[in-house]
């Protein structure tokens, strides 16, 4: 195994991880900004507030999400097991 294919199996890995985790920290950033304008508007500044409607979001979008994320780790998963006769060399 050649040092470029180490960084081949790193950078793949890397950027499954970013994708993986990306549709959720997008959902989390929106609705902190959405629970930061209604807090504004309200002048209601308790960190429950803040807090529960975020993980209400990261919730409801792990669960629409969680198929489309496991299809996306299980490809992964193939390619990377799939390939490894040639990471033998």
């Amino acid at each position: 195994m050649t040092s470029q294919m180490v960084v081949d199996i790193l950078r793949q890995a890397l950027m499954a991880t970013f994708w993986l985790s990306a549709p959720l920290l997008a959902i989390g950033f929106l609705a902190g900004i959405a629970v930061s304008l209604v807090q504004i508007d309200t002048s209601m500044q308790d960190n429950a507030v803040s807090t529960i409607p975020r993980l209400v979001a990261f919730l409801a979008g792990g669960m629409l999400l969680l198929p489309w994320m496991l299809h996306r780790a299980a490809a992964y998963t193939v390619t990377l097991f799939g390939d490894l006769s040639r990471y033998a060399r």
